[in-house]
Parts: C-alpha cells; structure tokens; sequence
C-alpha cells in the first residue's frame, strides 16, 4: 500500500520551467536541405576566396598601401563631418516637420506634406547638384527684412562650396524621412496610455517627455540607424559635385596611377568599417529602449554577448544557495 510520501514524486530539475533563454537557444534539427545549401554556399565562397587570392588585377599590395594614405584618411574624415551634420540637420528639422504633421493647424500640416512631397519625390544627386549650382539662381545671398533692408550681402559661388552644398543637401533630404519615421513612432504608441496619463492631471508636455516618446523611441531607433547608415554611404554622391570625401579621394589616386579596382576596394574597406561601428552601436541603443517591451531583445552581432550575461545572471542565484559560504 503506497504512502502519501510515496505518492509526492520529489521535484527534479527537469519539472522546472524553461527559462527565456534556453528558449531562446532552442535550435531545430537541421534538414537535409540546409546542408546541401551550406555546401552549395561553401564551394561558392571558396571559389570566391580563391579568385580574390589568386587573380592579380586585384593587387592587394597596392590596397595595403593607400589603406592609411593621407588623401583617403582626409577624405574618410570629411565622409564622417558630412555624415554628423547632414544627419544633425535631418534630425532636428525633421522633427519640427513632424510637429507639424501631426499638429491640428492646418497651414503647418500643408506645409510640412508639401516639403515631405518635394524632397523624397526628387532624386537625392539632383537636390545636391541644385543647391550646388544655386548661385545659377540667386547670384547674392543675403540676410535681412524681407521686403526691406539688407542687413549682410555675398556672392552666392563664394558661400555656396560643395562643402556646404553637400551638408544642405544632404540634410534637407535627409529631413523629409526623418519626419515620417517619427511620425509613425509616435502613431505606433497606444493613445490608451495618453488618455490615461491626462486622467491623472499630467500636462500634455509631460505626457509626451514622459510616456510618448520613450515608447516611440523602440519604433524610431531601428530605421533612424538605417538612415545614419544610409546617410553614410550616400556621402559618395557628394564626389559628382566636387566634394573632397572618401570616393573623391580614391578617384583622385586612381586617376594619377591608373589602378582603379585597389582604390575602389580601399573606399569599400573603409565604408564597411564605418557601417559596422554604427551597427554596434544600433544594437545596444535598440537593448535599451527595449527593456520592457515583450520582444525579444535584437537579433545582431551583441546577441552572444547578452546571451552570456543571461546566462551568468542565471546561474549566480543557483551557486549561492548551493554554496552559501
């Protein structure tokens, strides 16, 4: 006759629930298709691999050599002041545009969609050879009254460098998709949670610091990366007008030596470097606005290293109460 100690089976590690980060870890089986896939990839990559190796009109001695000249470290340096403060003027500006757009003045909501129509229906090198050639224009630009006295005057081919032609035109465009992806964030956010903070007596300020904007920062971050990382690869358009930055200062190299593919590599190197540092970064500022949110934390290239902490963090309560000493 069995006892009720008998009849309580004792609990084993294996009764306990999975933890999100053994779920996490769950892998399927592999399939028979993706072992023929890999294979198909692996000989494609070594084929790949051997070609880069073996064929000689890559010259990976001249890549190694202009890799650190000066010509491409300046213009890698000038790809990185276009890419702060293009993206600088989009952020800002595309902010204010998106008060506009969700703001219930009518004049400021035409006028914010027809700036929106403009820019991101036109091509970005066809703005940035317009403001370029502005002086074609406007040959004096001036600061004053409108309709009144002229307080400062110069000559637009003077203040109009490609330099500056290359920073407003990238910013300007740049601006008119900031302002939707900050619209669809703050439009992705539960108005339930806005009525509710007003319930309250918190004032619609507040509201916005406090509730709004930190839940549409999880929508915003993701494609205002993409755009930092776009906006870094579209500083290459700025070599049609001149513009002494990264693809500028390869083409002047090649066109003195004549050795066209080492240059291009050479840029291409540097564009992965700078693209791969703000996809760092993309991923730990994306684990922070997340905290909280029921998605799991990002897929990228720190999802080993969270998984580790997790793990770490998992494992420390387990110690202690084994060894409490």
């Amino acid at each position: 006759m069995k006892t009720a100690d008998a009849d309580a089976a004792p609990t084993t590690d294996q009764s306990k629930p999975a933890s999100r980060t053994d779920i996490a870890d769950a892998r399927r089986a592999p399939q028979p298709w993706t072992w023929v896939t890999a294979l198909l990839a692996g000989v494609l990559l070594a084929q790949l691999g051997t070609m880069m190796v073996r064929n000689p009109n890559f010259e990976w001695d001249v890549v190694a050599r202009h890799l650190f000249d000066t010509r491409i470290l300046h213009g890698l340096l000038v790809t990185c002041y276009l890419t702060v403060l293009a993206m600088a003027i989009g952020v800002i500006f595309g902010g204010v545009l998106a008060a506009f757009r969700i703001t219930a003045n009518p004049v400021l909501r035409a006028f914010a969609a027809g700036y929106i129509w403009v820019f991101r229906g036109t091509p970005q090198l066809v703005q940035l050879i317009f403001w370029f050639n502005i002086a074609l224009l406007m040959p004096k630009i001036g600061i004053g009254i409108p309709f009144g006295p002229v307080f400062w005057e110069a000559d637009a081919n003077a203040v109009i460098t490609p330099f500056f032609a290359a920073v407003v035109g990238l910013g300007l465009h740049e601006a008119a998709y900031q302002a939707e992806i900050y619209r669809a964030g703050l439009l992705a956010v539960d108005e339930g949670q806005t009525d509710a903070a007003r319930s309250i007596g918190m004032k619609p300020m507040t509201i916005f610091v406090k509730i709004r904007l930190p839940q549409a920062m999880r929508f915003i971050v993701p494609p205002t990366f993409s755009q930092i990382i776009g906006m870094t690869k579209a500083t290459s358009l700025v070599s049609v007008i001149g513009g002494a930055e990264l693809l500028f200062s390869a083409q002047e190299i090649f066109s003195d030596t004549f050795q066209t593919i080492p240059l291009l590599i050479v840029a291409c190197i540097w564009y992965l470097v700078l693209t791969t540092v703000l996809n760092f970064f993309q991923y730990f500022i994306e684990a922070y606005y997340a905290k909280g949110a029921t998605r799991a934390v990002p897929t990228n290239a720190g999802t080993w290293i969270a998984r580790r902490v997790s793990r770490l963090r998992s494992r420390g309560p387990e110690r202690t109460e084994a060894n409490p000493q």
